[in-house]
């Protein structure tokens, strides 16, 4: 077991078991951002909004939010009567998102451990569950599922909405260079380092914490310092 002693007995509950009873506009969200993140929506490609609504089957409204927030994110670029494009992938720019991340993944992971409820512990059990199960099978598109689900767990325990907002967009632009850099060797090694991380804060230590949530960054920075490389 990758998680001895931090793993519930019961099932695995997948970490997708919610998303139908989700708003139409989040939803709507969800799903372009993991098309954006898995490369199906390849980088500095177009796609007409009419596209997206008839992809995503979720209405016209929903899917305009959906597409306006990706655009605030820096991950869509609407571009009046030409459509819209998906931001390209420059090897250096992982460097300045993590650069950015180091930062507020400290604070996050600090309060985190300060503040951690059932709630949000139970939230980072299932997402733990689902990453060691991606591993074990090597599915890099579950355990990218997982990482968002992690997120979404430090985001809750932390208890701090502005410091969440803030590094949403950048752990989600992480992810995706990591896909495209790292995923088919980085399973395993990333695992552990969320491990590391996830105990941590389940133990209530903040230095602790912050130590793994910076450690988290340096190897996630040193994938990137190899990717900047291959220009």
């Amino acid at each position: 077991m990758i998680y001895p002693g931090y793993i519930r007995r019961s099932p695995l509950i997948s970490i997708d078991s919610s998303i139908a009873f989700e708003p139409a506009a989040a939803k709507a969200y969800r799903v372009l951002e993991h098309l954006i993140v898995t490369l199906e929506l390849a980088p500095a490609s177009f796609v007409t909004e009419g596209a997206l609504i008839e992809r995503l089957a979720l209405g016209r409204t929903p899917v305009r939010e959906a597409i306006q927030r990706l655009a605030w994110e820096g991950l869509l670029d609407v571009r009046p009567r030409a459509g819209i494009a998906i931001a390209p992938l420059h090897p250096g720019d992982w460097l300045r998102v993590l650069d950015a991340r180091r930062g507020v993944e400290v604070v996050l992971a600090r309060s985190a451990a300060r503040f951690v409820t059932r709630e949000a512990a139970d939230m980072f059990h299932e997402a733990a569950l689902a990453m060691q199960k991606a591993v074990i099978s090597g599915n890099v598109l579950a355990f990218i599922q997982a990482d968002k689900a992690l997120d979404e767990a430090l985001a809750l325990a932390a208890d701090n909405p502005f410091a969440a907002r803030l590094a949403a967009p950048l752990q989600t632009h992480s992810r995706r260079f990591w896909f495209r850099y790292k995923a088919d060797t980085g399973l395993a090694e990333s695992a552990e380092h969320h491990v590391a991380l996830i105990r941590s804060i389940l133990d209530g230590d903040e230095e602790a914490a912050a130590k793994d949530a910076k450690r988290l960054i340096a190897l996630l920075r040193g994938h990137a310092e190899v990717a900047a490389t291959r220009r």
